[in-house]
């Protein structure tokens, strides 16, 4: 382990206290491994849980690279499994998640794991720090239902240099039974996507071009200057400007019912469907809560997750964004829905069509 690492790990306001941490899954519970998948879609799960709670067992693996936060700028992401966000996760109420991190020798910085959903240690991240060319598991159970963020923290100025590199992602505990409306009956969606909102705060030179490092610790006290300011340069749906517009729209049908998650792990947003609405909002991610209802514009605290489903009745193009329209329009902060299906003049039509002004 390099000296520069060292520091850092001693830096952390975290330590390692065991080599192995177990939970009390009693003998015989059940273990399945879940295929985590690329943001914004989620794995295969169900929605009502089959039979007694299991160990889902599920694995990170830290990769540090560069992508595009623009057409013409790149970046050092810090990421789980080599997407921003990092991959949702979705366990039912009274599972056990158990965690394999991975950190391949390759890489420059020690990394670890704050579930929010997680109770006790951190959240695990005192259990679960590990250097290049370690690795590391970690059981805990899932006893709160909800959308919930995780992230890396190792610790001291490097929690929110993590962060804003990208090194965030949201679990999902669906209760047993399955979702429910406001009255209490099920509330079953047809897709669900995850939008995970990421800040940046990327340095530029004398020149006013964006600065470019060879590795990501050499743009960490530049970025963090730049984000002591707390004015993002960009403000990004998944990882880029653009990542879910175009041929990477969101899909949907007419008459289908689409969960949208949402997670910003450092500030707070306030997404919008354009065009619809949210037919349910569970505030703060909660599911223990009653959804609320009919909201045009619902709020995501900064380090959490929310949850909204919506039924679509028209077809056309949606534009889902932050409705800071600054952030939106100029910053990044917008993506695309494609709903296929029949158009209902009964609930808007084009009842004359632009032409000149008659008195």
């Amino acid at each position: 382990m390099n000296k520069l690492v060292q520091l850092i790990i001693g830096f952390g306001i975290f330590c390692i206290g065991a080599t192995q941490v177990m939970a009390n899954a009693p003998a015989g519970t059940p273990r399945v491994t879940q295929k985590l998948v690329a943001p914004p879609f989620l794995p295969k799960h169900d929605q009502v849980a089959k039979g007694g709670p299991k160990v889902v067992a599920i694995k990170l693996t830290v990769i540090e690279k560069l992508m595009r936060a623009d057409a013409n700028t790149s970046y050092w992401a810090l990421t789980f499994n080599g997407s921003v966000p990092a991959p949702m996760i979705v366990v039912h109420e009274g599972d056990w998640v158990e965690l394999t991190l991975v950190n391949p020798r390759t890489n420059t910085m020690p990394h670890n794991l704050d579930f929010h959903a997680a109770t006790g240690a951190l959240g695990g991240a005192s259990l679960n720090l590990v250097a290049p060319g370690e690795e590391v598991v970690l059981t805990w159970k899932a006893i709160k239902p909800g959308v919930f963020v995780y992230h890396c923290a190792p610790g001291g100025t490097m929690i929110p240099f993590h962060t804003i590199s990208g090194m965030n992602g949201a679990l999902m505990v669906l209760p047993r039974g399955g979702l429910t409306d406001a009255k209490g009956k099920p509330w079953r969606y047809d897709r669900a996507y995850y939008i995970g909102e990421q800040d940046l705060y990327l340095p530029k030179d004398k020149n006013g071009k964006y600065k470019k490092y060879n590795k990501p610790l050499e743009g960490m006290a530049d970025m963090l200057e730049v984000g002591k300011g707390l004015i993002p340069t960009h403000v990004v749906f998944n990882g880029t400007v653009g990542a879910l517009t175009g041929d990477n729209s969101l899909t949907a049908k007419v008459g289908e019912k689409v969960l949208f998650i949402h997670s910003q792990s450092n500030r707070d947003s306030r997404p919008h469907l354009i065009g619809g609405h949210a037919d349910l909002v569970w505030d703060g991610g909660s599911f223990s809560d009653t959804p609320k209802t009919g909201r045009e514009t619902w709020f995501v605290p900064g380090g959490s997750a929310t949850a909204a489903g919506y039924q679509f009745k028209q077809n056309g193009l949606y534009v889902y964004l932050s409705h800071n329209l600054l952030e939106a329009v100029l910053l990044g902060a917008a993506a695309h829905v494609k709903v296929e299906g029949k158009w209902d003049n009964n609930l808007m039509e084009q009842t004359k069509k632009p032409g000149p002004i008659t008195k």
